[in-house]
């Protein structure tokens, strides 16, 4: 029997949706029109279902939107290049480049050189620093992590106080939503590859927001009764979607998100946000 209670990210982003397409004509009626460019480096099949959601989302909202799309054998100079253009184009409020970049680009090399003004993704480390320092307000927060605090945040549901075990230590996500957990007074325990005693330290997580890439890795009796749980995970499994945490989960967690239609659709909304803001401080 199914106990928990679903966390409905596909509601949720159409709510934010329709607050960023209402900011947008506002923006435009002061002749600011919000553009968001996309830099996409290759053939990669995902990242570029990727970039047509991100497109379609742009359009509903209206904001102007642009994919700069390089061939593989593109050189890290000339992609640099390239960035240091966008950054310099006022036009331009949001720039992203799209993850994976070919293994001959240096990927955080390239990222620094976005201007953090410009950087929608927040993965600049000026605005990492931001973060990490209680001053998320004035750079730009991770889309992914952002959006499981305003999932957490629509549902009702205070971190305050409360015990938050984050698996995974990736820097788009398991990082910054350790820190976004932290600011909002939460007691918070990041677990990874290394972490030993694993389902111990889960089981005993008031929130666990999972992030491994792992198809279904947390079972039910790796949480606790009445739990919240994030499961940030997609994978593909003989062709269906399915998370980092398995089904049996439905039955033990008080609060889910599902996949997909949890945290995915939040992630989108979040980079219209992240734009929205970045041309607002335009002004």
């Amino acid at each position: 029997m199914v106990g928990a209670q679903l966390i409905d990210g596909k509601r949720i982003a159409a709510e934010i949706r329709q607050e960023v397409k209402a900011e947008v004509a506002e923006l435009r009626e002061r002749n600011v029109v919000p553009g968001l460019t996309v830099v996409l480096v290759g053939e990669d099949p995902a990242s570029q279902t990727y970039v047509r959601s991100k497109q379609r989302a742009c359009e509903e909202v209206g904001i102007r939107s642009e994919v700069r799309k390089l061939p593989d054998h593109t050189s890290q100079t000339q992609l640099m290049k390239l960035i240091d253009e966008l950054n310099q184009d006022p036009a331009v409020h949001g720039i992203l480049v799209q993850l994976p970049l070919p293994g001959h680009i240096d990927a955080d090399a390239v990222l620094r050189t976005i201007d953090p003004a410009k950087d929608v993704d927040g993965f600049h480390p000026t605005n990492v620093g931001c973060l990490w320092t209680g001053l998320s307000y004035q750079g730009f927060v991770p889309c992914t992590p952002a959006g499981v605090m305003e999932l957490l945040r629509r549902t009702g549901i205070d971190p305050r106080g409360l015990d938050a075990v984050v698996v995974g230590r990736s820097n788009i996500v398991g990082k910054p939503m350790a820190a976004l957990l932290l600011e909002a007074n939460a007691t918070v325990t990041i677990c990874h590859s290394r972490t030993q005693n694993l389902r111990d330290q889960c089981r005993r997580a008031d929130i666990l927001v999972v992030a491994v890439g792992k198809p279904r890795f947390i079972s039910g009796d790796w949480i606790k009764p009445g739990a919240v749980v994030i499961d940030v995970g997609i994978n593909r499994v003989d062709g269906r979607l399915c998370g980092d945490v398995d089904e049996s989960a439905w039955e033990v967690a008080g609060f889910l998100t599902p996949v997909p239609g949890g945290v995915g659709p939040m992630t989108i909304a979040q980079l219209l946000k992240n734009t929205v803001l970045a041309a607002k401080r335009t002004l």
